[in-house]
């Protein structure tokens, strides 16, 4: 199925055959095959061995420490942990966004979320292509803290203009992703190969539709009014760029859907520890387009009021 988020482009996170790639996908039993288990049983075991065996069966299974690797649960506190650091990151490039607003200066500065935004597609492109031979976790470190950069500095930017908006965007990415999460822990959504096929066509749309209205705006052309260009013309009393974005708010939804899929997959294929990384940095992805898309909707809304 083709995904996507690139991070998932990798053997591990494909179909079971994969799994093939790891031969030490499922743990040698530690007390013997079956049929040594069956020939020890018709020999005779006695009362100590069989108490051992027991005891052993009931004792908690082994994490991803112990069998090094990839786990569901491994994955959700690696992700956390990027988000930390995406957290103390993006506080930063907040302070330094307003840094410069004093009663002579009353605008914030935009070189922190455009080095952010800079440094963080560098980063994400060396991640996606290194990670076809090894991840590297250092670099997925960095990627996040220049995520949080551009996170934090736009974050300001567009809360020095709008009061309240970031708020609201936190608050409802977190509600978007909580119920794609629940969703989907329930069995109630699943990544299917022609949604997947719809995803893509609308992704590639959106992207064209996206570099044409940079370009517009770049060139000053009337058609392009308005802070966000194209997207700041109405339709119907609606503005475009609402009616874009909410079903730019879907895709990404449904990108999470995809997102959880792999990590799913990458889980039963046995792949190893590392790319439990991966897992983290694509779902951190995902989010952080989640978040910019909700950003940009409230920014239309409150800009058309």
């Amino acid at each position: 199925m083709a995904l996507n988020n690139p991070a998932f482009d990798n053997p591990a996170f494909q179909d079971a055959r994969a799994g093939k790639k790891y031969p030490s996908n499922t743990p040698p039993p530690p007390f013997g095959t079956q049929t040594q288990v069956a020939s020890a049983q018709h020999a005779g075991v006695d009362a100590a061995t069989n108490a051992q065996l027991e005891g052993a069966f009931a004792g908690p299974s082994a994490g991803a420490i112990e069998t090094d690797r990839m786990t569901v649960e491994d994955t959700v506190w690696k992700t956390v942990g990027l988000f930390a650091i995406l957290v103390v990151t993006a506080v930063g490039g907040w302070v330094w966004t307003m840094a410069p607003v004093t009663a002579q200066n009353p605008s914030p500065t935009i070189v922190p979320w455009i080095v952010g935004l800079l440094g963080g597609f560098a980063l994400s492109l060396a991640v996606i292509f290194t990670s076809r031979k090894k991840v590297r976790p250092g670099l997925i470190f960095a990627y996040a803290a220049f995520e949080g950069l551009f996170v934090g500095g736009i974050s300001a930017f567009f809360e020095f203009i709008w009061p309240g908006i970031v708020f609201q965007a936190t608050l409802a990415t977190l509600v978007v992703v909580g119920v794609t999460l629940a969703l989907f822990a329930s069995g109630k959504i699943r990544a299917s190969k022609k949604a997947t096929k719809v995803f893509m066509i609308a992704m590639i749309g959106y992207l064209v539709f996206s570099l044409i209205n940079i370009g517009l705006m770049i060139f000053n052309v009337p058609i392009a009014g308005g802070a966000f260009g194209v997207l700041s013309q109405e339709i119907f009393g609606i503005p475009l760029g609402v009616i874009i974005g909410i079903l730019v708010v879907i895709m990404a939804a449904y990108s999470l859907v995809l997102d959880f899929d792999s990590i799913q997959r990458g889980v039963r294929n046995g792949a190893p520890r590392q790319f439990a990384w991966l897992g983290a940095f694509g779902i951190m992805v995902t989010v952080v387009w989640l978040y910019i898309e909700i950003l940009r909707i409230l920014a239309i809304l409150r800009g058309s009021n």
